[in-house]
């Protein structure tokens, strides 16, 4: 049965969405069950870069894990994207005071990622917590929440091509100056969070937000078309298809069109994995300052334009292959109703692996222990999840958010 995206209950998609009620039920005009399916597949793909085996173990299992790191982060960008528009209101954005309202709702989830963020990052673990990145986006795009989606596609565009450079060249003046300290000594968050504060999230850190931006634009674009449309899904797999093909076969040919290179990356980067840069993480995630040639490669974390074209891609045929299979097939969504279940309260799944890393001190174990650790994350995770969507509409944290703006929720 087509479900109604316009109609859907908000929830904040990436890994602050939450359920609106339980996948036990059918919703008639309830939320679209694809974008759940896609952010399960996202926290598996977090969890195998978080708590898996390392890509360099090669084979099959090395290739999983490499395609984990990076895009599962960038998908759910994406899908922010549709929590957005779902928010502040589908087809026609809400007006008035309910227009108001809305815009209240995601400043208050906003100001939660990013308390949330700062938290899991003070836990001290090794990874590179995205939600205070996440929580800022939604800050930045949400004066843009009234465009149409072709000006929003051309938006995110601009800023996957303009962003990239802004960030390599910013990145150099932090390197040769000394001008980045004075910002972080003025700046309260950097005092208060015992971080570079403003600097690391736009700037300097491993999910600046200016070259996160696009990927959440290009959510908010493909959430205002009509997805219940026939051939819609279809033509967004073929799109996200071509930008992976124009993002990593961009850079393919540009690091061995381009004279040197790919010896001015390996020696960036001091090592000899620029002749994969164009897909894999193996070559890193900060060049030497100055090496031009870095914005040629599409490494998934390279924060290039290449990278966002090729990530955004990956994403867009996600979801829509996530959107097209929910959509056609009854024994389909029986059997992944696990993964469903996870994505439907994946703010919680998000910060409970990253607790379970700190607690199980997951840096620690020896490589053989980590695939079967990556194997009991998921079955955990879908085990829980289904469990308490028996019993509860929400997951913990999705509820705890959901109560927290219901001050601003309309009452009539």
């Amino acid at each position: 049965m087509t479900r109604d995206i316009c109609s859907a209950s908000p929830s904040a998609a990436g890994p602050e969405a939450g359920g609106d009620r339980p996948q036990s039920q059918t919703p008639s005009t309830g939320r679209l069950i694809g974008l759940d399916l896609a952010r399960g597949l996202a926290i598996f793909g977090m969890f195998a870069a978080h708590v898996g085996p390392e890509p360099s173990e090669g084979g099959p299992l090395g290739w999983v894990m490499e395609v984990a790191r990076g895009r599962p982060a960038a998908l759910f960008a994406v899908l922010a994207g549709f929590s957005l528009i779902i928010l502040t209101g589908r087809p026609h954005p809400r007006t008035g005071r309910a227009g108001w309202q809305a815009v209240i709702r995601v400043l208050i989830r906003s100001a939660v990622l990013v308390v949330v963020g700062y938290a899991l990052t003070s836990l001290g673990t090794d990874v590179d917590v995205i939600l205070a990145c996440y929580g800022l986006l939604f800050f930045l795009a949400l004066p843009l929440y009234r465009l149409r989606a072709a000006t929003l596609a051309l938006v995110a565009a601009a800023a996957s091509l303009v962003m990239p450079a802004v960030v390599y060249l910013l990145r150099a003046a932090v390197e040769a100056g000394s001008w980045a300290d004075a910002v972080i000594a003025w700046d309260p968050l950097a005092e208060v969070t015992a971080s570079d504060g403003l600097l690391e999230l736009f700037i300097t850190g491993a999910y600046p937000v200016l070259t996160w931006l696009p990927f959440i634009l290009a959510g908010m674009a493909v959430a205002k078309l009509d997805l219940k449309r026939s051939g819609v899904p279809a033509k967004l797999a073929l799109f996200g298809g071509a930008l992976v093909v124009i993002g990593y076969g961009g850079s393919w040919l540009a690091l061995h069109l381009v004279p040197g290179a790919q010896a001015a990356v390996n020696a960036a980067t001091d090592t000899t994995s620029a002749a994969s840069a164009w897909w894999s993480d193996a070559v890193g995630e900060e060049p030497a300052p100055g090496v031009s040639a870095w914005l040629l490669v599409a490494a998934p974390h390279s924060q290039t334009t290449w990278s966002i074209l090729g990530n955004t891609g990956v994403a867009l045929v996600v979801v829509a292959v996530c959107l097209f299979a929910m959509d056609r097939s009854a024994p389909l969504r029986g059997l992944v109703a696990p993964v469903v279940a996870v994505g439907s309260m994946s703010l919680t799944a998000y910060v409970g692996h990253i607790v379970a890393v700190k607690v199980l001190n997951v840096g620690d174990l020896p490589d053989s222990a980590l695939l079967p650790t990556l194997l009991g994350f998921i079955a955990a995770a879908m085990l829980l999840a289904l469990a308490w969507r028996r019993v509860f509409r929400r997951g913990p944290l999705e509820s705890l958010l959901h109560a927290i703006t219901l001050p601003t929720r309309p009452t009539a």
